[in-house]
């Protein structure tokens, strides 16, 4: 029988990256100060953590401005999504005990 934590992504085992996610899968996109709220982290912190999301092809980056002001936004991937659901269907089943 296989090892039920296979089927888990590294990339979510932390709280951020695991907090964007499923925020990113409930909204079409949200931009980094609600973000940096809702987590409740610092920016650097924050910053670090959509990096890797990014370079795993999860999370889409779209820079602009409002005003003068610059406006970064994140929206997920379909390769984000498929992942992610992956990943909490494998909790899903480590809860419920199946292989």
């Amino acid at each position: 029988m296989k090892n039920p934590i296979e089927h888990l992504n590294k990339i979510f085992d932390n709280r951020v990256r695991l907090g964007v996610m499923s925020t990113l899968m409930v909204n079409e996109e949200i931009n980094f100060n609600d973000l940096k709220q809702l987590m409740d982290v610092t920016d650097g912190n924050l910053a670090s953590h959509l990096s890797t999301l990014e370079e795993h092809g999860y999370i889409k980056v779209h820079k602009g401005f409002i005003g003068r002001k610059t406006n970064t936004t994140y929206s997920i991937t379909k390769a984000g999504e498929k992942a992610f659901k992956e990943h909490i269907e494998a909790l899903e089943n480590m809860i419920r005990g199946i292989r």
